[in-house]
C-alpha cells in the first residue's frame, strides 16, 4: 500500500488555543481585539493546512478514478456526494493542492514556512507572478507572517512597474511614487481584456498624458469596453457577419455613451438566456400538459381544470400576470418555433 505524504507542522495544539478573557477589566478595547487577532490568524493557519490535506486527499481520488474508474467520473462524484462537498468546493481544494505542491516543489518556500500564511494569503501568493512569489517565499522562509493585503500590495507594486501594457511614462512615475499602484494595477488589469489593437491606443492615450485623472479616465472606459466584448461574443444576435462590433464601440465612445451600450449588451444577453430557458421549460410543460389530458377523463373534473389553466402556459400564445404592482397588467407572449434561416424577430405584445 501506497501513501501520499501530507505531513506539515503545527506549532500551537488548537485545544490549548489562548482566548482573552471577555470579563477581564484590566485589558483595554485594543488590547483586547489584537489577542482576538493573534487567535483568529492561528485559526487561519490551521484551516490553510486542513484545505491543503483535503486538496491532496481529493486528487487522489480523482487520479485513481481516471485510471481505473468508467470514465466519467461516476466514483468521483459519488464520493463527493457521500461527504456532501460540492464539485465547485473540490476542484478548488485540488487548485489549493496544487498550488501548495508548486510553491513547495520548486523548493521556493519551506514546508514550515506555510504556517506563516493565512488562507486568503495563500491562494493570493499562487495568483502572483513568479517573481512576486519569490519574494513572499523569502519573507515567509524568515519567519514574517504573511497577510493577503501585503501579498496584494507587493503585487500590484510589481505589476506597474513592469507590466508591457502601460507606457513608459506610466511605469517611471509609479516606480518613482508620483502614481499610487492602487489605481495603475486595476488599469493593467482590464487592459489585459482587450483587443491588442485598442491596448495601443490606450497605451498612446496615456503616453500623451501620463496622469492621474487619464488613469482612472482609461481604467473605467477599458472596463465598459471589455464588459461589452465579453457580452457582445455571446449574444446569438450578433452572429451575423456584416456587424462591426468593434467599430460600433468606438462609435459609442466618441459619443460618452459606452457605458450605456455595455449595459444593453448585458441585459440583451440576460433576454437571450431567459428565452432559452423559457423555451425548454414550455416544450416540457406542454409534453406535460398534453400527457395528463390523455389520462384523464370525465371522471376526473377538478384535474381537468387545473389542466385546463396549464394550458394557457403551454399553448403557442400566453398570458402572464405582471402582479399587483403592474397594476395587474398581463403580458402576452407569442412563441413561434421557427427554421434556423428565417432571421424574423420574436412576436411579443402587451
Amino acid at each position: 500500500m501506497v501513501f501520499v505524504s501530507t505531513s506539515l507542522n503545527v506549532d500551537s495544539p488548537l485545544l490549548n488555543l489562548k482566548l482573552p478573557d471577555p470579563e477581564s477589566a484590566k485589558l483595554s478595547k485594543i488590547e483586547f481585539l489584537a489577542e482576538l487577532e493573534k487567535a483568529w490568524s492561528l485559526c487561519d493557519r490551521f484551516d490553510l493546512q486542513t484545505e491543503i490535506w483535503r486538496g491532496k486527499i481529493l486528487r487522489v481520488v480523482r487520479d485513481r478514478e481516471k485510471k481505473g474508474g468508467d470514465g466519467r467520473g461516476a466514483g468521483f462524484l459519488q464520493w463527493l456526494q457521500d461527504r456532501e462537498i460540492s464539485k465547485t468546493r473540490a476542484y478548488g481544494l485540488i487548485q489549493l493542492a496544487d498550488s501548495a505542491d508548486d510553491l513547495l516543489g520548486e523548493g521556493m518556500l519551506e514546508e514550515a514556512s506555510v504556517n506563516q500564511f493565512s488562507k486568503r494569503a495563500f491562494l493570493e501568493t499562487a495568483k502572483a507572478s513568479p517573481e512576486v512569489q519569490q519574494i513572499i517565499a523569502e519573507s515567509a522562509n524568515e519567519g514574517n507572517e504573511i497577510t493577503r493585503r501585503q501579498v496584494r500590495r507587493l503585487s500590484d507594486e510589481f505589476t506597474s512597474a513592469t507590466s508591457p501594457l502601460l507606457p513608459e511614462e506610466i511605469r517611471q512615475r509609479t516606480q518613482a511614487n508620483l502614481l499610487p499602484t492602487k489605481v495603475v494595477a486595476p488599469l493593467v488589469k482590464e487592459l489585459a481584456k482587450l483587443p491588442e489593437i485598442q491596448q495601443e491606443d490606450f497605451k498612446k492615450a496615456l503616453s500623451d498624458e501620463p496622469e492621474l485623472h487619464c488613469i482612472k479616465d482609461v481604467t473605467s472606459t477599458a472596463r465598459w469596453m471589455s464588459k461589452s466584448l465579453e457580452a457582445s461574443t455571446t449574444l446569438r444576435s450578433f452572429q451575423l457577419d456584416h456587424l462591426n462590433l468593434e467599430k460600433a464601440m468606438q462609435e459609442a465612445q466618441r459619443l460618452d455613451a459606452l457605458g450605456v451600450l455595455s449595459d444593453a449588451f448585458v441585459q440583451a444577453k440576460t433576454i437571450e438566456s431567459s428565452v432559452l430557458k423559457l423555451h425548454a421549460a414550455w416544450r416540457r410543460l406542454g409534453g406535460l400538459q398534453e400527457r395528463l389530458w390523455l389520462e384523464s377523463g370525465s371522471s376526473t373534473p377538478y384535474l381537468r381544470d387545473v389542466i385546463s389553466v396549464l394550458q394557457s402556459l403551454s399553448g403557442s400564445t400566453m398570458r402572464v400576470s405582471l402582479g399587483e404592482i403592474a397594476g395587474g397588467k398581463k403580458v402576452r407572449l407569442q412563441l413561434v418555433e421557427e427554421q434556423a434561416n428565417q432571421l424574423d424577430p420574436p412576436t411579443l405584445n402587451k
